[in-house]
């Protein structure tokens, strides 16, 4: 599959003296956000998330494994990401590139590493049985900023999952058809979310949150940071070689802490809806 071509002299010239003067193509201020739109499936912890045209799908499964000897009693998290060739003529199957390497160490530091869920709640039988949760992400559509979208998609798979309830007597372990039992929520310690911003060789031009395909590719740099509402600081990752001051950092982590508020606002409310549709069809 060819490689999409680099942005033409024009087109750089464009971006560049629209964002001089604090505007971007597609209406955006400089730190606003693309709204996000959930999609939930049929199956809990099924998800589609979107960014514009950025289109993520997460999916969240558990089954029950013997636990690794060194960690007893702690339940397992693997998380898989991939790019399809679909997103973009960028990308190619079999070949991961330095993006989808990227978004993987990411969500690993942003989902796994910051303990967002409960190992020890995972545990079902000491040293004999845990549940091992598997998040796979899918990246359908790249309009730019995938990153944010895959971690925000995968959190919100977490939160939307259930787990089979199991019964314990003795050795035996007995797990319920969510038809006999209700299933369980993940016991999470908090919903941390990642948000980008790219910064640009000239200095004058301000930084600008949650860039597009054509300013992500016409970026000198990205800083990506992940915290949650509590405003507790997760991850900041900078990729490029655009240098920037502690105090700008500082100015970019107060900016988040405000825009993640408001994230989590529209994520706890469309997880409401969602739940309250799941129980009226219940009944």
């Amino acid at each position: 599959m060819p490689r999409a071509p680099s942005p033409s002299i024009p087109e750089k010239e464009f971006l560049y003296s629209s964002l001089k003067q604090s505007l971007r193509l597609d209406g955006r201020n400089t730190l606003e956000m693309r709204t996000p739109t959930l999609t939930f499936g049929p199956e809990l912890g099924w998800v589609e998330c979107s960014l514009g045209k950025t289109r993520v799908i997460a999916q969240v499964d558990a089954k029950m494994v013997k636990p690794p000897p060194e960690r007893p009693l702690e339940g397992i998290i693997s998380i898989h990401s991939e790019i399809s060739p679909m997103a973009s003529s960028d990308y190619e199957p079999g070949r991961p590139s330095d993006e989808e390497v990227t978004i993987t160490r990411m969500l690993d530091k942003v989902l796994r590493r910051s303990d967002v869920v409960d190992k020890e709640s995972l545990c079902v039988l000491a040293g004999q049985r845990v549940w091992h949760l598997r998040l796979t992400i899918h990246c359908l559509a790249d309009a730019g900023n995938m990153l944010d979208c895959s971690c925000l998609a995968g959190i919100i798979a977490l939160k939307h999952f259930r787990r089979p309830e199991v019964e314990v007597v003795g050795d035996e372990v007995t797990i319920h058809h969510p038809s006999e039992r209700a299933p369980v929520p993940l016991s999470m310690h908090h919903m941390p979310y990642c948000l980008t911003f790219a910064y640009f060789p000239d200095t004058t031009i301000a930084p600008v949150l949650d860039p597009s395909r054509l300013e992500q590719r016409l970026s000198a740099g990205l800083l990506s940071i992940a915290l949650n509402a509590q405003r507790e600081l997760c991850v900041v990752q900078k990729a490029g070689g655009v240098p920037l001051d502690p105090d700008e950092v500082l100015r970019i982590v107060d900016i988040a802490v405000g825009k993640v508020k408001e994230l989590d606002g529209i994520v706890e409310a469309r997880l409401k809806e969602d739940w309250a549709g799941r129980v009226v069809e219940v009944l």
